[in-house]
């Protein structure tokens, strides 16, 4: 997750519904509520040709919906397939234009991710006193450093950084400006200055919400399960 603890698709779920700051639950008790499921028994049987539910089908069958959130129809990658719907307006193309300036290095298209750790400059919160990576690696090197995250439907996906601090856009924006904070492993890309106008930072928040896929959003197949 956001200190790369977890490096296996089929294995993620396992950590939030584990965590008692989460879901805290057990594996062996979400299997039996499931099993008590007379709904659920009969999807197992369908996607696995068993109606005995297990872990293992369990975390398999969380892998698999989440290799279907695929977004790929918003805005901005209509404007890059130069298709009806793309079409920039003067502050979407400059917000473009800044955000391939100050943020690609990080946040690369098409994925707006490097897929990398970082550390981007905030300070240490005092009450979850979360120091990133170091945590898994036992590495100084590592100390503040956070998963870079997608930028995708990133309107929708507040509250932001790790912790959650931001939320609004434009204070993340202002972090880059204004508030980043100096430290042995903050980013080299991050200690030259950002220096971006009000204007600037209307039109780089106006082309972050052209990542926003209303299609994907949106879509039924992906919507809390109802008896039909």
């Amino acid at each position: 997750m956001w200190d790369g603890g977890v490096n296996h698709l089929d294995m993620q779920p396992l950590s939030p519904i584990s965590s008692p700051d989460e879901m805290d639950e057990t594996m062996v008790n979400v299997v039996q509520k499931l099993n008590a499921s007379a709904k659920y028994r009969k999807m197992f049987q369908s996607a696995f040709g068993d109606n005995v539910v297990t872990g293992q089908h369990t975390l398999q069958a969380l892998s698999q919906f989440v290799l279907m959130l695929n977004s790929y129809n918003s805005k901005y990658d209509k404007y890059i397939r130069k298709e009806p719907g793309g079409e920039f307006t003067e502050q979407e193309e400059n917000g473009l234009a800044l955000f391939r300036k100050n943020c690609a290095s990080c946040h690369s298209e098409p994925l707006f991710t490097n897929h990398e750790f970082a550390n981007n400059g905030l300070p240490v919160d005092t009450v979850l006193l979360d120091f990133g990576r170091i945590k898994i690696t036992q590495n100084p090197v590592d100390s503040l450093k956070f998963k870079i995250p997608t930028l995708r439907n990133i309107q929708f996906t507040f509250p932001y950084m790790h912790d959650g601090r931001f939320k609004k856009l434009y204070e993340v924006v202002n972090h880059y400006t204004d508030g980043i904070q100096a430290s042995k492993t903050l980013d080299t890309k991050l200690k030259k200055p950002i220096v971006l106008s009000p204007n600037e930072k209307t039109d780089l928040v106006a082309f972050l919400l052209t990542l926003t896929d209303r299609e994907f959003l949106f879509d039924p197949r992906f919507s809390f399960p109802r008896d039909q």
